[in-house]
């Protein structure tokens, strides 16, 4: 039987972790998507429910997208009358934004999916094992606090 093409790369572990990395990100992907959500509005949302009211500024830094992105995304949320944009309590010159009801349904719904998606991800593993692998993922990624 023939060598698998690329041994020398695909035996490197950030080869590997980019592999399962995009699987993950695909099976959330899809999730989102039965629920009629993106990954970005996803991410932006669920920063909403945490820092609400937040203005935008603060809000695309916190999840480290340009302000330009961050204010489609927001345009298409509270299109879909998943968000509130109003005057900044603190400062009238910028924009607060908060869930709506809507906003905080769908959100649980797709903090679900994302989850459900995620154990479809890791089902290779013992529970033992996933906790491992996430702590070994946090010490790596560099996010352990």
């Amino acid at each position: 039987m023939a060598e698998a093409p690329l041994p020398a790369i695909r035996s490197l572990p950030s080869w590997l972790l980019g592999r399962a990395a995009a699987r993950g990100r695909a099976l959330v992907a899809d999730a989102l998507a039965a629920e009629g959500l993106k990954m970005w509005h996803h991410v932006v949302l669920s920063a909403v429910r945490d820092l609400a009211p937040v203005a935008q500024a603060d809000l695309g830094r916190s999840v480290s997208l340009d302000p330009k992105d961050v204010v489609g995304i927001l345009n298409d949320l509270q299109s879909a009358g998943l968000i509130d944009r109003a005057p900044d309590p603190r400062d009238r010159r910028k924009n607060a934004v908060s869930l709506t009801d809507d906003g905080a349904r769908l959100l649980v719904r797709c903090e679900k999916a994302a989850r459900q998606a995620n154990d479809e991800l890791l089902a290779p593993l013992s529970a033992a094992e996933r906790d491992r692998f996430m702590e070994l993922l946090l010490r790596i990624s560099g996010t352990e606090g």
